[in-house]
């Protein structure tokens, strides 16, 4: 009996689990079986196996061939085990030698082999791994050792036999960037632009609210521009939720900008939080990861898709159950949404819309949801002067500035951002009479508790913009101010 061995990897969201191939070739009824996975793409994987390596000169079709994949209790789907079946075929028959490398990839009938997605999260930890050499530069940015990818099985035996030197692959050239949008471009709308820096510098969710025209998609789009560079665990948590996506290639180097995710106002709840058959891929909240998701026309959105964002925003993942299994995703954004006040605009010579069909349009955002923004600025029709004149207010670079030091003082004290400070802590770094400010509004009836405690942070938050060291009544006001355009809505939220 021969028995070969070759590693592999499963994927189950982010989360890579290591994989044993088994293959055993013997004397019997002739054809090749494999056992220990799911799906359609893995169920044809013996007839691929079998021709690729038909195609290479080492036909097994007159051989018993039964392949096994451990541990069993691990979903393992698609073709990302072909490669490491072909191996461990190989070594049974005593064609390759043995080692500890570690594969990932599919086989062509050719003998070929594709790019799979997921390479990135699968070989994070190890150092020697093979890959498809559509993969390669993704294997790179996933920190492998020296990754080498190889472009079919004849390759892939001269490799593993020593009779090829393996070149590291160059990292394709960088292009430049585009710069981002400029603050400066903004005409007018200094509450607005007020709020965003706030939003920007201690993490809070942004509802902006305005008539058509007035600049809400523009200052969403300049969100970003303000946030700092990721650091290098964050861009590869944001590259691997790229690279499981689907989409083979895109991730070729490690793009350290905050991302930006503006899904349509139609989208599915599966296009929004994730879903799809069998393992739930990546849906546009956790694209956004470490960045900015913005809804534009919010109210247009179905209420229960955008229900579903309201334990995401509270716990920074989201998790998908599925009869094949439950994912976890990150979902670390600074949530913007845009909407007209009302269903016609309103337009310019009036709100023309019945009573009943404003209400029926706002209640779209549930009140639970609509209490966790935590700034609601007025965005205001600009007028005619303004655009004449043109003249902006500052440009990204300043407010950048301006943003990293607030950022920076909040994680010197708490360790995290304001928005994701316990309150307990915050509470402790305000005045007595900013906290009866607080207090005061809340016994109006302008701020419940969760929203006691947003104000709270946001506050804070406007301290450090301040530089001041303690929060002050006035940057207590200035957050009851942001959240009290809430009212508006909260009013006809159900």
């Amino acid at each position: 009996m021969s028995i070969g061995v070759a590693r592999s990897v499963a994927l189950l969201g982010l989360e890579a689990t290591p994989v044993t191939v088994e293959a055993h070739v013997g004397v019997g009824l002739p054809g090749l079986t494999v056992l220990g996975g799911t799906g359609p793409s893995f169920r044809q994987a013996g007839d691929r196996v079998r021709a690729a390596l038909g195609a290479v000169g080492h036909s097994v079709i007159q051989r018993k061939v039964l392949i096994n994949l451990a541990p069993a209790d691990v979903d393992k789907r698609g073709a990302r085990f072909d490669l490491a079946m072909v191996v461990a075929v190989l070594r049974a028959i005593g064609e390759l030698p043995v080692g500890e490398q570690v594969f990932v990839g599919e086989v062509a009938i050719d003998g070929g082999v594709r790019g799979v997605p997921g390479v990135l999260p699968s070989i994070r930890g190890f150092d020697d791994v093979v890959v498809p050499l559509a993969n390669i530069h993704e294997a790179t940015v996933g920190g492998a050792g020296a990754p080498i990818g190889v472009a079919s099985v004849s390759e892939l035996l001269a490799v593993l036999r020593g009779h090829v030197e393996v070149v590291s692959q160059a990292p394709p050239p960088v292009e430049p960037l585009d710069p981002p949008p400029d603050m400066a471009d903004v005409v007018g709308q200094p509450e607005a632009r007020r709020a965003i820096e706030v939003a920007a510098a201690g993490g809070h969710h942004v509802l902006l609210l305005g008539p058509p025209g007035s600049g809400k998609s523009m200052l969403a789009k300049r969100l970003p521009g303000l946030l700092p560079d990721l650091d290098h665990e964050a861009a590869l948590t944001v590259a691997a939720v790229r690279s499981v996506s689907g989409r083979v290639g895109t991730v070729d180097r490690l793009d350290v900008r905050p991302p930006f995710a503006a899904p349509h106002h139609s989208s599915s709840a599966a296009a929004l939080l994730g879903g799809g058959s069998g393992i739930a891929r990546p849906g546009a909240v956790s694209h956004a990861t470490h960045g900015v998701l913005f809804l534009d026309e919010l109210f247009e959105w179905k209420r229960h898709v955008l229900d579903g964002l309201r334990e995401p925003l509270e716990e920074g993942n989201v998790r998908i159950a599925r009869a094949a299994a439950t994912v976890t995703y990150p979902a670390d954004v600074l949530l913007v949404g845009a909407s007209n006040p009302c269903p016609c605009g309103p337009a310019r010579t009036g709100c023309r819309c019945r009573p009943d069909h404003v209400e029926r349009y706002r209640a779209r955002l549930t009140g639970p949801l609509a209490d966790r923004f935590d700034l609601a600025p007025l965005v205001e029709e600009v007028p005619a002067d303004a655009l004449a004149s043109g003249a902006g207010g500052e440009p990204t670079a300043v407010v950048r500035t301006r943003v990293a030091r607030a950022r920076q003082r909040a994680l010197d004290r708490f360790g995290v951002l304001n928005a994701r400070a316990a309150a307990a802590v915050v509470r402790d770094t305000m005045s007595r009479e900013a906290l009866q400010v607080l207090v005061d509004a809340a016994r109006r009836g302008r701020l419940s508790a969760r929203g006691f405690d947003r104000a709270m942070r946001v506050a804070r938050t406007c301290a450090d913009l301040a530089e001041n060291t303690v929060v002050g009544p006035d940057d207590a006001h200035e957050a009851v101010a942001h959240r009290g355009r809430l009212d508006r809505v909260w009013e006809v939220a159900a």
